[in-house]
């Protein structure tokens, strides 16, 4: 394959995934890593991306890089729909219990299959800082909806603030169903906004068990503030395979991983 050939691949496969690593390039094209390090070299000087350790991200994806919430819907949306599903299958059967669901589109489509879920299943309470999942819930059966109060984020239509970490403090959830930006072998779960990291790490503090929804994209990823670490996560559910790196990092964490 003509090095020509090479960069559009990988523009390509970085519009797919978000995300490209000097490893898998190298299999891929079966070429030396060095020769992968040039190819991501040039196409970073001509604007095609931008170099992070171990590999390639889109130009647009920096740090403190967020996207609206109709946005995001329209991304991944099948595969956030499996994570979706994986997840609600964790959800007690036998008995009634409390849940939180941060704010996010993939524990929207969550909060989505908690509305259309069996009129005589357990009762459940609800806890939520999503505006929209508490619109998706407000008139479910069987489940008592209780919304955390804050300041309003436009982009993420989520409550944050001091005062919604203050009332996280006051609960015990049974299971807390979390969102992430990134997961990384090094660096842990992480969010572009330092308010939306503190909802995050109260949600993981006060839950008994924490469940992480990430779909492919956001595995090997960073972005600006840390909320948790891979300590913190009892399951992650996620519909792609975890580079070797952060498999080996979960499997010390002891944390359980389901593809969707």
């Amino acid at each position: 394959m003509f090095a020509e050939e090479r960069h559009s691949t990988i523009a390509d496969l970085l519009t797919a995934h978000g995300r490209v690593t000097v490893t898998e390039l190298a299999q891929r094209f079966t070429i030396t890593p060095e020769t992968v390090r040039r190819d991501l070299a040039l196409l970073e000087e001509q604007g095609e991306l931008r170099r992070v350790h171990g590999g390639a991200v889109t130009v647009e994806r920096g740090s403190t890089a967020e996207t609206s919430v109709p946005e995001r819907l329209a991304t991944h949306s099948e595969q956030k729909q499996r994570i979706a599903a994986a997840a609600f299958a964790l959800l007690p059967r036998t008995s009634a219990a409390s849940i939180v669901l941060d704010a996010g589109t993939t524990t929207e489509a969550l909060a989505g299959l908690i509305a259309q879920r069996d009129a005589d299943a357990p009762a459940l309470l609800v806890l939520t800082n999503s505006i929209p999942i508490a619109a998706a819930l407000s008139n479910t059966p069987g489940v008592a909806l209780h919304i955390l109060g804050g300041k309003v984020r436009g982009v993420t239509q989520a409550a944050v603030g001091a005062g919604t970490v203050a009332e996280l403090r006051t609960v015990r959830p049974d299971i807390a169903f979390v969102g992430t930006n990134g997961i990384h072998a090094d660096f842990g779960l992480s969010t572009p906004d330092p308010e939306e990291a503190a909802v995050k790490t109260a949600f993981v503090q006060a839950a008994r068990r924490t469940v992480v929804l990430a779909d492919a994209s956001k595995l090997d990823s960073e972005t600006l503030v840390r909320f948790a670490a891979l300590e913190d996560v009892d399951t992650l559910v996620t519909d792609g395979t975890p580079s070797p790196e952060l498999a080996e990092a979960l499997s010390t964490a002891e944390a359980e991983v389901i593809q969707a």
